[in-house]
């Protein structure tokens, strides 16, 4: 027998032919995290399933826990014991010991389960005996516990495919897909709480996102900045990995400041973000968009804002907080991990640019026509902008 971890995921399992490619995509993320625990690391392709365990020795099961039930497409995992022998009587001995190890004292009348699982179907018992069979010995052994078919305290776990995996336990992992799997796309990362989960739920969807961070010293500080990469690293963790693109945004804000109505900033800042946020998006194979709007929660997030917003680039720009409002967002901040990190102290370019009493109903045309106007001056900033940009492997 050697310790190792039971990896599940779930809508991987009804992809068809390419089923593999969504595995393959879903096993490298696992392997980001993990080599910086230990690089002996080994992940095995099981029947449904993926087991990491240690090559070179013991296997840190409880480090490995954190490290992989983070990864977008895991489903739950399972620290469990493998035995590469499948006869009956050796496996129910094995069940025997793992079950008392793993429930050491146990209360009289405590109800439990054990479920089988058998993927070759020629073995000659059917799941229902394997369970039935293991079930008695632990009665044998434990004569105070009583059997629950429904609601268990407590559950023994025994599958039977190439090897045999028992195991107790299941931690939830994040579920969705492996990120790149459906696509890739560059969120617009602020320093903010909604941007951060927007990019977390369309990452869970399978899309790879490069993020993208507009910074403008003097008037945003060095920490800003180191707030919103602590962002993406925190974002890395669920993928496997992150591009962190930092814009020098600051001429191009001063030249819309000094051209651009106060109440109609807002919305053509925004603009020529989407407008870069593209163009990288392009350069880099990305086929969308991401930001963190939710409907209503500010002026320039009003319909008729947003409408005369998207009309700046031709790529989709999804918006999975649309729905959301701010303590459902907040809520799944603190559920990810970001929101400790985006309620420091540190601005980013638009609040602090913000107008005191922006627009709320702009009108395409006339926000077009202003930004036709400018884009002379603008134009050659963006240009500038986009040869310095600071990139950060994460």
């Amino acid at each position: 027998m050697k310790k190792a971890l039971l990896v599940k995921y779930g809508e991987i399992a009804i992809r068809g032919k390419n089923r593999y490619l969504f595995e393959n995509q879903l096993i490298s993320a696992i392997r980001k995290n993990i080599d910086s625990l230990d690089p002996g690391h080994y992940i095995k392709k099981e029947q449904g399933r993926f087991v990491i365990y240690n090559k070179n020795g013991e296997t840190d099961v409880e480090g490995l826990i954190e490290r992989v039930k983070v990864v977008y497409g895991v489903l739950g995992v399972s620290p469990c014991i493998i035995s590469d022998i499948q006869d009956f009587s050796v496996v129910a001995n094995f069940a025997l010991e793992y079950f008392k190890d793993a429930y050491p004292a146990l209360v009289s009348g405590t109800s439990f389960k054990v479920f089988a699982r058998r993927a070759n179907k020629d073995y000659p018992m059917t799941s229902t005996e394997i369970a039935a069979s293991i079930g008695e010995r632990i009665l044998e052994f434990y004569p105070q516990l009583k059997v629950s078919m429904k609601n268990p305290e407590i559950s023994l776990h025994v599958e039977f495919r190439n090897d045999v995996y028992i195991y107790s336990n299941t931690v939830k992992g994040v579920g969705g897909l492996p990120a790149g799997s459906s696509g890739k796309g560059v969120l617009l990362l602020s320093g903010g709480i909604d941007s951060p989960v927007a990019g977390y739920l369309m990452e869970k969807r399978g899309i790879s996102l490069d993020a993208v961070y507009f910074h403008s010293p003097p008037y945003t500080s060095e920490r800003a900045k180191e707030k919103v990469i602590d962002l993406a690293k925190r974002l890395s963790l669920f993928s496997g990995g992150k591009k962190l693109i930092v814009v020098p945004f600051t001429d191009i804000q001063l030249c819309l400041y000094d051209n651009v109505q106060a109440e109609k900033l807002t919305i053509l800042m925004k603009r020529i973000m989407l407008r870069i946020g593209e163009m990288i998006a392009k350069e880099n194979g990305g086929l969308a968009l991401v930001t963190g709007d939710s409907v209503g929660q500010v002026a320039s997030q009003t319909l008729r804002s947003i409408n005369a917003v998207e009309s700046a680039v031709t790529l989709p720009i999804l918006r999975p907080l649309s729905g959301f409002d701010k303590q459902e967002i907040i809520n799944l901040s603190e559920q990810i991990g970001t929101f400790e990190i985006s309620i420091r102290p540190y601005e980013d370019c638009c609040t602090i640019f913000v107008a005191k009493h922006p627009e709320t109903k702009p009108k395409t045309s006339i926000i077009e026509s202003i930004e036709a106007d400018i884009m002379p001056k603008i134009s050659p900033l963006i240009l500038k902008a986009m040869e310095k940009l600071e990139i950060y492997e994460l």
